[in-house]
């Protein structure tokens, strides 16, 4: 029974990590495009 639970902590540690990282990289990128957008002048 313990290692069910241990992998069920495992799998939603995963699930958080990824998710957590999805964000960081959206941020990153909007930065990014800001940075690029502000350099060229252009607007969207």
């Amino acid at each position: 029974m313990l290692i069910f639970t241990l992998a069920a902590a495992m799998t939603l540690a995963m699930l958080i990590a990824t998710a957590f990282g999805l964000h960081q990289e959206a941020q990153r990128v909007r930065v990014e495009n800001r940075i690029r957008s502000d350099r060229t002048g252009y607007r969207w």
